[in-house]
């Protein structure tokens, strides 16, 4: 595979280094000005231009419809961390017969994937929560959320006053620091036997995010999704199959 990456901070940055590590990929073009940049693997490359390339990705939420529509434009697939594009721009990727990946972040991207994955499992699911955390001062009251350490347990606030179309609670948990996490929390009979699963993840949260972006490219590039507008819990199981031969780490409890 062949991926042109359109990194502005640290998040593409990592995602980056973690795509380096992917025995099949041949080419990682840094793509438009790179001032000051030399290529530390024989992979990396500094491109002006997208042809050849397979894949346009990039954590620049800012210009995420304007690189998007260059993918579009030249027959690239394009994976965002912002779910923030309008409609005629899936339109078009969906015309061209290439992907449009956008939310491939903690929120958006892992915490959604787990969620949609976990609620396959239990024959028939009664009550489903999905948490992440979010920069902020920690909160001392509100819906209590089991992270793994060293994050730990959380007061964390509901999003939304409803629960989403497919019945889940959705909570968001401020913390302050470098850490970041998710947490899903599913309730339901298996077997004709009531079921608790908590799975949860944790880590440094600029690799979270890294893992959650790259996740996505590597995903797209081998065919996990179809033409057009797309979101990682779409294929739970592919993505989270990418994250986790990237390097996440996920922790599980069944009572």
């Amino acid at each position: 595979m062949r991926i042109a990456l359109k990194a502005v901070g640290d998040i593409g940055t990592r995602a980056g280094k973690i795509l380096l590590a992917e025995a099949s990929l041949a080419a990682l073009g840094m793509y438009g000005p790179q001032e000051g940049q030399r290529a530390a693997d024989r992979k990396v490359m500094v491109i002006r231009e997208l042809t050849g390339f397979d894949v346009l990705a990039t954590d620049d939420a800012d210009l995420a419809s304007g690189l998007a529509g260059i993918a579009a434009d030249d027959g690239l697939s394009c994976v965002l961390t912002t779910t923030n594009v309008d409609t005629e721009l899936a339109e078009r990727f969906a015309s061209a017969g290439t992907t449009l990946l956008v939310g491939a972040n903690l929120a958006d991207g892992l915490a959604a994937a787990l969620t949609a994955h976990e609620q396959a499992q239990p024959d028939q699911v009664t009550s489903t929560t999905a948490a992440w955390t979010v920069p902020g001062h920690a909160v001392r009251r509100g819906t209590v959320i089991p992270f793994p350490e060293p994050i730990g347990p959380r007061w964390g606030r509901r999003v939304g006053k409803r629960r989403s179309k497919s019945g889940t609670r959705r909570v968001a948990v401020p913390i302050s620091g470098d850490w970041a996490g998710a947490t899903v929390i599913v309730e339901g009979f298996d077997d004709g036997q009531p079921v608790t699963r908590i799975i949860g993840i944790a880590d440094q949260a600029d690799h979270l995010e890294a893992i959650a972006l790259a996740a996505g490219v590597l995903a797209v590039a081998e065919g996990a999704y179809g033409p057009g507008l797309q979101r990682p819990a779409d294929n739970a199981s592919a993505y989270l199959a990418a994250a986790l031969r990237v390097g996440l780490g996920i922790a599980a409890f069944t009572d």
